[in-house]
């Protein structure tokens, strides 16, 4: 047994490795080699983790420089992003940087888009440079770009809404312009209160305190009717409550015109009502009533109409007595003057072509006076020229002492008795031979003569007595009257002058007859206003549409005159409307037909028309113009005249003239 333990012994003396050696291993080699591998793999890893991050960082600015790219494509039109493909190879931010120039101008853009697109370009370049620097903080590269872009279309959308609020405002001034050309074509007949916008012409019932004591008064005269035979106590009061409102209401058009009791009598009035609603009420009759009276009321407004136009075409046509008290003390005195200081001085200048010559037809000394006066007062040459006045018989010597009393400084005038023309007789012109007509008289003198003011409305014009007097048509004949002159200026004496007119004789007329300022607008003062268009004779000749002129201030070229042979086409058509077929009365018809396409249109602020009937003439339009033209009813020599017109006409007159102190008449 102590031989079998020793071999084992022995064996393991003899085989096994020293405890020393072990023990080196242990604690030197093996800490050193597992800090030799440790560090080998971690060098690995961070080889790893350096090309890893590198190829992320790459992949990082290649998203961001491609999302970059793309808005930069949304926010470059199709022609630029085409232009820089071409010159920019490859399509990149760094290629699109270095080639971007301030210089470059899309086309078709303005300035603000520029602006726009480079301030885009800003913001893209700084949100790459915080990508790149700062790869730690990821920022979302297309906010700035947004924002950039959000502003762009924020500034277009204000740029277009700026263009709509233009086009909207000069639409609007558009149709303000076209209310203002519709308002013309009304036939203005009112006369005094001639304007609807006054604070007189405004609705009566306008208040609410009137129109409710209007209201019961209407109520009560119903019940009124109702209560007659069954309530006679009603009746009672309900007359003396009439009576009452009528006393307060009177002629008030707003509640300040009322008297302080009327919120009594409404408060009495609206008692009566109630009783009466209570015993009479009943709504047939009621409504059989109030028809009844709504008929009368309108026959009523009918016949006053009527009347009103009577009367305002009377005064239209009638001397107010200031002017014929005027006319009158004149022709005395002038038939008291010696012969010899009858004549005019310089009558040598009446037949001078190089002159510039005036033809005015009228029997109203004071409208003729403001006609020369105001002509020679804006002359430049007053010495050149000269007035040839033509008046009828009952005025000759009051206009002839008038203006040798007040001579038109150093230009020339002369005047002439319409009577005194012994070629201008009947068998020569139409209008006298129809005037001598049998039937002629019966229609102007006659027949329909009215028996009452409202009948006779409808037939005072027609039987205005322009329409009979030879001064009127006299216009036809200029030639005749004036052999030896080459061109003349003819003037209404209605109008006044506040321009130097020689520039109208430099006037090419283009071979025309007439020069005159058209008048047409969009469908009014044309032809087929004035003229029969169911008649043949027009309907073949004439365009319905062609554009009407004015009458006051024409100027004629006689030589063409004659050539054209103008008075026998006037007397052709005269002779054909004997029977007033072609058209009604007056001159501007056959004057339309006679100067058919012989007219050359005037620029318009040569002659402003509608100062005696349109009341919302432009200011500008009366300042700017050589001549006003106070066509229509309202005359400024009547009391009917628009008082806010008046004084461009009434500044030509001295008032303090003995003559026209005399015979009161006043500004």
């Amino acid at each position: 047994m102590p031989q079998a333990r020793r071999n084992p012994a022995g064996r393991s003396r003899g085989g096994a490795v020293p405890p020393v050696v072990l023990l080196v291993f242990l604690f030197i080699l093996a800490p050193s080699l597992f800090l030799l591998g440790r560090n080998e793999v971690g060098l690995r890893i961070v080889d790893d983790e350096k090309s890893t991050n590198e190829s992320s960082n790459r992949q990082m600015l290649d998203w961001r420089e491609r999302l970059a790219m793309q808005h930069l494509k949304f926010a470059l039109t199709k022609e630029v992003v085409e232009s820089l493909h071409a010159d920019l190879e490859p399509w990149s931010l760094d290629s699109f940087r270095k080639h971007l120039s301030a210089s470059w101008k899309i086309d078709g853009s303005d300035e603000s888009d520029q602006n726009n697109s480079t301030q885009l370009e800003v913001a893209i370049n700084a949100d790459t440079k915080k990508s790149e620097t700062k790869p730690d903080q990821i920022p979302l590269v297309d906010t700035a770009v947004r924002m950039a872009r959000r502003k762009l279309r924020e500034k277009r959308r204000e740029k277009r809404a700026m263009e709509l609020i233009q086009q909207d405002e000069e639409a609007l001034v558009k149709l303000e312009n076209a209310a203002i050309e519709r308002s013309k074509a009304v036939d203005s007949a009112v006369l005094g209160k001639y304007s609807i916008w006054r604070k007189e012409n405004e609705n009566e019932n306008s208040d609410a305190t009137v129109r409710l004591m209007r209201d019961q008064l209407i109520m009560a005269r119903v019940y009124l009717v109702l209560a007659k035979g069954k309530r006679n106590d009603l009746v009672a009061e309900l007359q003396a409550r009439v009576k009452e409102s009528q006393r307060v209401v009177g002629d008030a058009s707003s509640d300040a015109d009322l008297h302080h009791s009327a919120g009594e009598k409404i408060k009495s009035m609206g008692q009566v009502l109630a009783k009466s609603r209570d015993a009479l009420y009943d709504c047939k009759l009621i409504t059989q009533r109030l028809r009844a009276m709504l008929q009368s009321a309108d026959e009523q407004v009918r016949s006053l109409k009527k009347q009103s136009t009577f009367l305002s075409q009377l005064a239209a046509k009638t001397i107010p007595n200031g002017i014929h008290c005027l006319s009158m003390r004149l022709t005395i005195d002038y038939y008291l003057l010696p012969v010899e200081k009858r004549e005019f001085p310089r009558a040598e200048n009446l037949e001078r072509k190089e002159f510039y010559h005036y033809a005015l037809f009228s029997d109203n000394v004071l409208a003729a006076s403001v006609v020369v006066n105001s002509t020679i007062m804006n002359a430049k040459e007053p010495e050149k020229h000269v007035f040839h006045l033509v008046t009828d018989k009952l005025n000759f010597g009051a206009m002839n002492m008038w203006f040798l009393l007040n001579p038109p400084g150093a230009a020339t005038i002369h005047v002439q008795n319409v009577d005194d023309f012994k070629w201008l007789n009947s068998s020569y012109c139409p209008v006298l031979k129809q005037l001598e007509s049998a039937a002629m008289k019966e229609y102007y003198f006659k027949a329909d003569h009215p028996t009452t003011l409202s009948s006779g409305s409808s037939n005072l014009k027609y039987r205005n007595p322009k329409y009979l007097s030879m001064l009127n048509h006299l216009r036809f004949y200029l030639p005749q009257v004036y052999p030896k002159l080459g061109k003349i200026l003819f003037l209404d004496d209605d109008i006044v002058v506040q321009k130097d007119l020689t520039g109208l004789w430099e006037v090419d007329l283009k071979g025309n007859v007439n020069g005159a300022v058209e008048t047409c607008g969009e469908s009014f003062h044309r032809f087929d206003k004035y003229l029969n268009f169911s008649n043949p004779h027009i309907a073949r000749n004439f365009d319905p549409n062609a554009c009407g002129w004015a009458y006051g201030m024409n100027i004629f070229d006689l030589q063409t005159w004659n050539e054209k042979d103008i008075t026998g086409i006037y007397h052709k058509w005269q002779t054909m409307n004997e029977d007033r077929v072609l058209w009604k009365l007056g001159t501007l018809p056959p004057g339309l037909l006679t100067f058919y396409k012989l007219t050359h249109p005037l620029d318009k602020s040569w002659h402003v028309l509608g100062l005696g009937y349109n009341p919302s003439i432009d200011r500008s339009d009366i300042d700017n113009a050589a001549v006003i033209h106070y066509n229509g009813n309202m005359k400024p020599w009547l009391e009917l005249a628009m008082t806010k017109y008046r004084p461009y006409w009434t500044k030509y007159i001295k008032y303090d003239h003995p003559y026209i102190r005399s015979c009161n008449l006043s500004e």
